[in-house]
C-alpha cells in the first residue's frame, strides 16, 4: 500500500480550506466527500471542520432532523 505524504496547512491557506470543507459539508456532503474533493483524509477533514465550528451530523446520514431541510 503506497502512503501519500501532503503539505501541512497554516495559517490561511488552512482557514480557507476550513471554510470550503465547512461549504461542502453544509451542502450535504458527507466527511469522506469533502476529503476527497479537498485532497485531505478524513481525520484532517474532520478536523478542519471542528475548527470551523461546523455541527457535525451524527452517524447514519442525513435521516430525521438533519435530513428534512435537504430533503426540501
Amino acid at each position: 500500500m503506497a502512503t501519500t505524504t501532503r503539505r501541512v496547512l497554516k495559517g490561511t491557506e488552512r482557514e480557507e480550506t476550513a471554510a470550503r470543507a465547512a461549504g461542502l459539508y453544509l451542502q450535504g456532503c458527507t466527511i469522506q466527500s469533502v476529503a476527497d474533493q479537498i485532497g485531505r483524509s478524513y481525520g484532517s477533514t474532520r478536523e478542519l471542520l471542528l475548527e470551523a465550528k461546523v455541527r457535525l451530523r451524527p452517524r447514519g446520514g442525513m435521516t430525521g432532523r438533519y435530513g428534512s431541510a435537504a430533503r426540501r
